[in-house]
């Protein structure tokens, strides 16, 4: 019995050691919008990740062969309306209805999501996020918030502040406008940690709010959600790409969880 004393007492002896020791700490995420947007390969072949982007955590949501990843909003597969055009997400036809909207399989809660988007004259669509799929809902917009994308330089009426490309959509305008013309290629790129939200424009911040916050539960109470009593309510859900009708282009869309 004796001769077990000593390996027994190295034993426990090792386990304390081990329990004390200090843990290795956990990776850092880096949460600033400006180092986010840095993270991004512009030069990087178009829907492709670079070795830099994988290694920082970055997932590609457009491979521009196919939908893989996405499906039509409370519905299985991907609306008529949809196609691929030159390795880009767009629309086939005019007149749709945002209920053809297309939704990420899977949900999100706090993420840094790239796209660049391409607008034909007076186009109109969203990047819509935090959306409940859900047949009470006819619209992603019921309950997420929209990052708006349009052509507000050609667009035929007039808009309110909140309806430029770049806005909380019916909520917070953009500061800045460097929007780029029909023709061009733009970088959408949203930032969402917790309540949080950064929307930048090519390269500029041209939204930051805060949910929740008096500002915004103003905004959301006495605007066009007002009528809407779902929207904001969920702090994690599916992306869209909105299908307003007209012809938009998205490529090179990528996605971070933070």
């Amino acid at each position: 019995m004796k001769k077990l004393i000593l390996p027994v007492s190295l034993f426990l002896f090792a386990i304390m050691i081990f329990s004390c020791a200090p843990k290795p700490k956990a990776p850092v995420v880096n949460t600033d919008p400006a180092a986010l947007y840095a993270e991004v390969d512009k030069a990087a072949p178009v829907n492709t990740l670079s070795e830099p982007e994988a290694k920082s955590g970055w997932q590609l949501m457009s491979n521009g062969t196919d939908f893989t990843g996405w499906h039509g909003f409370n519905m299985t597969g991907i609306p008529d309306c949809w196609t691929l055009e030159d390795g880009c997400y767009t629309m086939t036809t005019t007149g749709g209805a945002e209920s053809q909207d297309i939704v990420t399989d899977k949900v999100y809660k706090s993420f840094a999501l790239y796209a660049e988007f391409k607008l034909d004259t007076a186009a109109n669509s969203g990047i819509i996020y935090h959306i409940s799929e859900d047949t009470i809902y006819k619209f992603p917009y019921e309950t997420g918030a929209e990052y708006q994308v349009i052509d507000h330089e050609n667009w035929p009426d007039s808009l309110a502040d909140w309806q430029i490309c770049g806005a909380n959509y019916a909520m917070h305008p953009p500061k800045v406008r460097p929007f780029k013309p029909v023709g061009e290629w733009n970088q959408a790129f949203l930032v969402v940690n917790g309540n949080k939200v950064t929307h930048m424009l090519n390269g500029e911040v041209v939204v930051e709010f805060e949910k929740y916050s008096d500002e915004w539960n103003q905004l959301r109470n006495s605007g066009k959600w007002s009528s809407f009593p779902d929207y904001g309510k969920f702090d994690e859900g599916h992306i869209s790409l909105q299908n307003h009708g007209t012809k938009v282009w998205y490529r090179n869309v990528k996605i971070k969880e933070l």
